[in-house]
């Protein structure tokens, strides 16, 4: 007796466990998988950020007025102006790993280790300059104070520019000692203190009528509002009870911790994946240079380690919009 066999109209379409689905290696099959999962990571991170900002919308800093540095412009106000050259430096970088991708196709070894290396050294100027921006991020500029609620409060001049807190605070006589763990509780020691004492910036803002206090909470023209001199004494005096410089996991002097903590996660995470492709980009390069792949006939590797590269260039492009410009 025989079987019926029923026909789908799908024969011969579906993958039959080849090593090419969907007319590709199972190397690029994998990259792809990896990519297409990665990407869900950072999804989820990028909309943890989006919802935790809507939720913090009224205090939520300016990046503007965060991410003003440029190397050796000390004291200019130059919003944005280095992220958008590291972003230019990434976006350039993924397109010589085009080149490179595509001088492999014919085979052009020269080429190949040319635009490999370019790659590589944009890489490089990227994790550097990542690096120097998380130096001012974490050391900040101009201090501030803070409130038991956790609420931030910097200090500005009569035409509303920033004022740091060492042109503010008047020295006290007493010296403050750090708790440590050898002349305290054994097993507890405190963080580094502060360059100023609260009580040294309120006798600081006290003899200078000129200092005024702005709040993290911005009003709808998209300013953070800002005390008269009398609400700005009195609420310096009720309830100012620390002082705040830069930015750890804990608080920091822009605004609220979740800022912060964004910041370090989402642009560490992704300058992991910087610095892993940059390693592999290595690997590979000299793999070019020794003619690993000429011997094969085959620059596919060239072409897997780029898929990466444009992934996190990619990647980059959707922190620096959401993170810096929105």
């Amino acid at each position: 007796m025989e079987a019926t066999v029923v026909r789908t109209g799908t024969e011969g379409k579906t993958w039959g466990g080849g090593n090419e689905p969907l007319k590709s290696s199972y190397g690029k099959m994998m990259m792809w998988f990896f990519i297409v999962s990665d990407a869900l990571t950072f999804s989820g991170f990028l909309a943890a950020y989006g919802f935790s900002r809507f939720k913090f919308m009224d205090s939520w800093p300016i990046a503007d007025e965060v991410f003003n540095h440029f190397p050796f412009l000390h004291g200019v106000d130059a919003p944005m102006y280095y992220v958008a050259l590291m972003t230019f430096i990434l976006i350039f970088s993924s397109v010589t790993m085009v080149l490179a991708v595509d001088a492999g196709h014919q085979l052009k070894k020269g080429k190949v280790t040319f635009y490999m290396f370019l790659t590589i050294i944009g890489g490089i100027i990227f994790l550097g300059s990542q690096a120097w921006e998380w130096k001012n991020f974490i050391n900040g500029t101009y201090g501030a104070v803070y409130t038991e609620g956790g609420n931030i409060l910097q200090f500005i001049d009569g035409d509303g520019h920033r004022v740091a807190l060492s042109d503010i605070a008047i020295a006290e006589a007493s010296s403050r000692v750090e708790h440590e763990s050898r002349n305290g509780i054994w097993y507890e020691s405190e963080k580094s203190l502060p360059s100023y004492s609260i009580g040294e910036v309120k006798a600081g803002f006290s003899e200078n009528s000129d200092l005024l206090i702005r709040t993290q909470v911005v009003n709808d023209e998209g300013e953070k509002i800002i005390l008269s001199r009398e609400e700005s004494i009195a609420k310096l005096n009720s309830e100012a009870v620390g002082v705040v410089e830069g930015a750890n996991l804990t608080r920091n002097e822009y605004g609220p911790p979740l800022f912060a903590d964004f910041f370090f996660f989402i642009t560490g995470f992704h300058g992991f994946h910087v610095f892993s492709g940059v390693v592999i980009n290595i690997i590979i390069f000299f793999n070019v240079i020794l003619g690993t792949y000429e011997r094969r006939k085959n620059y596919e590797m060239v072409e897997k380690v780029g898929l990466y590269w444009h992934f996190v260039d990619l990647v980059w492009v959707f922190v620096f919009t959401f993170f810096y410009l929105v």
